[in-house]
């Protein structure tokens, strides 16, 4: 028999069953019931097993594919949630993030949480690569090898069927030779009987003879149809046996092995994946490392410390009081005691406690933000530091306002000069504007400024702090009055509300405090009695006919002497010599103020 050389099937030649065979005769129709079961079982059978095997195998990369989809989706939920979490403990933008971003701690924290979303990062950048290398990948080529294997097993279904029909054919001129055979074989014998019987007629054995010799020829051409379709059923069945049927096995076999080389390559590509990630991972947690070493205890607490310094001065020393000797002194301004004063002076244990450890009565205000617009409310030191800020804050937002203004004049002038190119007169409503603003921000900027100096002058400096000592036992009985008509400055004090409208009233009825700077209010409609102080220098942009009068004529390149700045009418005061002085348009001009400059601005 024959002997498949491929593995998948097998003919098999037992040695047992040829006696059995030999001993035992089938008939022609168990033959071929036999033969063709042969047939069934060496191609169906093989079929059905690789047919099983492969739909398994799809199978199995099925639930590889969902597998690595669950690792993905894994991935992006922990990326989330790590997003979620640094996003939750982010500074609020606030007052408190510029308070925090000072103390070393703090940035190590945020620097942490921003490298914690980083690394979050990277785990989205895992997900995303299992769904684009892997997922998608093996969903295409599920697909393919779906239909592949469709197309291989029609195929095979296909030769065996045209297989089992030739030899049905066959099976066909095989009995119909059979059949003529007989056929011819009693024709013979009936020819021959009618010759040999005396009293049968001379045609009937004509006749006979005529038939005999028809069945005769009709069983030669079926012998020689049986015998050529025999011919071309063994060598189709050659060919199906020994080239159709493997080249189908082969297909598969190469199937089978791509799908478990892919298998493979997803695999590997599965550790490659959190393998890409890891260097940046690792930058990550350097980044949280560097972050965390960074940290300085000291420098945090010399913060704390520079932050929360009041400024106050310490107390001095308390006064001895004799209560021995019955003394009647006449009552004056500059004597040790007072009674005016000895009835107001409160009584208690509040007068033993002492100044660090007074409790501030508008303590609630400062918490609920709604603290006076001096900061009259906060120590001294900590006053003067809000003071400054907000001064600096003011000039900045000044300076922005006259930057806009220039830029709104020069266009002016280009209007003028090119009515085409726009309406000079659309400007006029935003540098009115403008001049507003500065207008008010110049007076914030005066009255801040004199609250600062009022703070300055009352903070003690660092000799005053040394020879406090001194100065407290060398102090006349004057001295010692004012003392205890200001209670030593304490902060009790300055927290009351007397004494924040005493600021403002203060602030209002003196608000420049620097004498040397100090110009008219209404400079415009009385003349100086004493020549402006110098605030600055600036240099003509262009050259500049004064015509009119209170106007000085000005070269391109020249430089001049600022004494009054622009207060929003568009004109700079300027001095060339200590006779001659005037206005000159701001736009002309590029102006370098000094470090007195903002003493010595004029305001409206």
């Amino acid at each position: 028999m024959l002997r498949r050389r491929s593995e998948f099937f097998i003919f098999l030649d037992s040695p047992s069953v040829k006696p059995e065979k030999e001993e035992r005769k089938l008939s022609p129709y168990q033959e071929y019931l036999q033969v063709l079961l042969q047939m069934k079982m060496t191609s169906t059978d093989q079929f059905d097993n690789l047919e099983r095997h492969t739909q398994w195998g799809i199978e199995f990369l099925e639930r590889y594919t969902k597998f690595v989809k669950e690792r993905s989706e894994i991935e992006a939920n922990y990326a989330k949630q790590i997003r979620n979490l640094s996003k939750k403990y982010q500074p609020k933008k606030n007052s408190r993030e510029e308070e925090e971003s000072k103390y070393t701690f703090c940035r190590a924290f945020l620097t942490t949480l921003n490298e914690l979303n980083d690394y979050a990062g990277q785990h989205e950048v895992i997900a995303e690569n299992l769904t684009s290398q892997i997922i998608t990948e093996l969903s295409r080529y599920l697909q393919e090898l779906k239909t592949e294997r469709k197309s291989h097993f029609h195929d095979g279904r296909k030769a065996q069927q045209h297989i089992e029909s030739s030899w049905k054919q066959l099976e066909s001129c095989k009995r119909k030779f059979e059949r003529d055979c007989k056929e011819a074989d009693k024709a013979q014998q009936y020819f021959e009987r009618m010759d040999a019987d005396i009293n049968v007629t001379k045609a009937d054995v004509e006749k006979a003879r005529q038939q005999a010799q028809v069945r005769h020829q009709m069983a030669s051409d079926s012998k020689s149809d049986y015998s050529s379709y025999l011919q071309k059923f063994n060598q189709e069945q050659n060919e199906h046996y020994y080239t159709v049927i493997p080249n189908i096995f082969q297909k598969l076999q190469d199937m089978e092995e791509k799908r478990i080389e892919r298998i493979g390559v997803c695999m590997k590509t599965f550790a490659d994946v959190d393998r890409q990630v890891l260097p940046i991972v690792g930058k990550c947690l350097d980044g949280m490392t560097t972050a965390a070493e960074s940290i300085e205890p000291k420098s945090d607490s010399k913060e704390v410390v520079e932050s929360y310094k009041s400024g106050f001065e310490p107390p001095g020393d308390v006064e001895f009081e004799d209560y021995g000797q019955a003394m009647k002194r006449t009552v004056s301004d500059t004597s040790l005691t007072n009674s005016r004063e000895v009835k107001e002076r409160p009584s208690g244990k509040s007068k033993g406690k002492l100044w660090p450890f007074i409790k501030n009565k508008n303590k609630l205000s400062l918490k609920l933000g709604s603290g006076p617009e001096d900061f009259s409310h906060l120590p001294p030191e900590q006053r003067r530091k809000k003071l400054q800020a907000k001064l600096d804050d003011l000039n900045k937002d000044i300076q922005k306002e006259m930057d806009q203004r220039d830029a709104l004049t020069k266009m002016k002038d280009v209007y003028v000069k090119n009515p085409q190119m726009g309406d000079p007169t659309s400007v006029d409503p935003r540098l009115a504007e403008i001049g507003q603003n500065i207008e008010k921000l110049q007076f914030d900027v005066q009255k801040f400024e004199g609250w600062l100096a009022e703070v300055e002058e009352k903070m003690p400096s660092k000799s005053d702090t040394h020879r406090r000592s001194t100065l407290y036992e060398n102090q006349n009985s004057t001295a010692v009055n004012s003392n205890c008509a200001q209670d030593r400055e304490s902060p009790d004090g300055s927290y009351t509300e007397e004494q924040n409208s005493e600021t403002h009233v203060k602030a209002n009825a003196n608000p420049n405090p620097n004498p040397t700077s100090t110009t008219p209010e209404f400079d415009d409609e009385f003349d100086d009695e004493e020549s402006l102080p110098t605030i600055g220098t600036c240099k003509a942009l262009y050259p500049f006919d004064g015509h009119n009068e209170g106007t000085i004529s000005v070269a391109e390149g020249e430089l001049l002497y600022v004494i009054e700045e622009d207060k929003g009418d568009g004109w700079t005061r300027v001095r060339r010599n200590e006779d001659e002085e005037g206005y000159v348009p701001t736009s002309y001009v590029e102006v370098f103020l000094g470090t007195n400059a903002k003493g010595a601005m004029t305001y409206i």
